[in-house]
């Protein structure tokens, strides 16, 4: 365990260093940046709100507002958009030579997702995106979880002359929430005529080009299906395995996540907290616990900063039953609560015409719109 100063000067000039920049790192530094002397260390020059990032793709112009630069909301800390190498137990370095000094740090690195680094580029990816869309008649998406299920939802309802194939290897959609819920969304999906094969997966490295100028894929059942294009949506590993040569190397479980104690610090480390997706808590893994960790470890880290007494430490409770919205295009969704499923219009009204943008924006000090 570190020994740790006592401080009573409100913790300015505590040196808080946060390491990734998404849904809880981002959220951290915007709400310690005029607490601390702040530092935001990101592979990438922006904030993306993920839970935005389909629609973009069939509307490119609706990430102006759900890509957010890092200095937007950061008016008073410190950005690197690098890579770290390492973490010792005192400072960070990056991969474009930096060495930071830290009092307090916070992981938040949450899933491995290699994007763009600047916002331009990130952009523009959406626009080619778009145009694959557009450009094809026939798409084949793999993986049938919630980015599978919004993306078919989104290009279904967008491009309904499209023929779109989903195929998934578990026996039902979104296995990760009740059997009534999944099939409600086959149910929908069918209605929108997209082609829905389970207990199936694809070779994609195994597939011929037509004379036509499309492909055919093969399936581990043999049955073939014929696209212009493939997306694959599949889980993303913990982005964690940076850390494996590191001071927290013993810190991460068998899944590849950081062990954290009720208060959101890292095990055995009084000021090293984690957040968001990283964290080996057991809930579902989304961006409105992440925003709830960054909350959470705030308040604990600016008690620490002034010399606070740990019994104070607010401690995080994961929601027992987490409220559930899969968008399903602009205008339906299919929600689980704790006592119904329901699809449709009504829970369409509560996420999927603006995906929580506006509101995130407000989250994050800026104007919605």
């Amino acid at each position: 365990m570190e020994n740790l100063p006592e401080w009573g000067d409100g913790g300015r000039g505590r040196r808080v260093v946060v390491i990734g920049g998404g849904v809880a790192g981002s959220l951290i530094a915007k709400s310690l940046q005029f607490d601390a002397d702040l530092t935001l260390i990101d592979p990438k020059d922006y904030f993306e709100i993920p839970w935005a990032s389909l629609r973009a793709t069939v509307e490119p112009s609706f990430a102006e507002r759900s890509l957010i630069h890092h200095k937007d909301y950061l008016a008073n800390g410190r950005l690197i958009v690098s890579e770290v190498t390492n973490i010792t137990n005192k400072e960070v370095l990056t991969a474009d030579g930096h060495q930071v000094t830290y009092d307090y740090l916070v992981v938040a690195t949450g899933h491995y997702d290699p994007l763009p680094v600047t916002r331009t580029d990130r952009l523009e990816e959406y626009q080619t995106e778009n145009e694959k869309i557009k450009a094809a008649d026939s798409i084949l998406i793999v993986g049938g979880g919630p980015t599978g299920v919004e993306l078919a939802a989104e290009i279904a309802v967008d491009f309904p002359q499209k023929k779109v194939t989903l195929v998934h290897d578990g026996s039902r959609l979104l296995e990760f929430i009740g059997p009534k819920a999944s099939d409600k969304t086959l149910e929908w999906l069918k209605n929108k005529n997209v082609e829905v094969k389970l207990m199936q997966s694809v070779h994609l490295s195994d597939n011929t080009n037509n004379s036509g100028g499309n492909r055919t894929y093969f399936t581990s059942s043999g049955e073939t299906i014929r696209a212009d294009c493939h997306f694959l949506c599949m889980g993303k590993p913990p982005g964690s395995e940076w850390l494996r040569e590191t001071y927290l190397k013993d810190r991460i479980d068998n899944f590849g996540r950081l062990k954290v104690d009720e208060n959101l610090r890292i095990k055995g480390h009084r000021n090293i907290f984690a957040v968001g997706d990283i964290t080996d808590i057991k809930e579902l893994k989304q961006g409105y616990s992440a925003q709830k960790h960054a909350l959470v470890a705030a308040k604990n880290l600016k008690l620490l900063m002034s010399g606070g007494k740990e019994g104070k430490l607010a401690i995080y409770e994961p929601r027992s039953l987490p409220k559930i919205i899969i968008s399903l295009g602009r205008q339906d969704a299919v929600a689980q609560f704790s006592f119904t499923t329901i699809i449709g219009l009504v829970p369409g009204m509560i996420k999927s015409k603006d995906l929580y943008v506006g509101k995130t924006r407000k989250k994050m000090g800026l104007q919605p719109k």
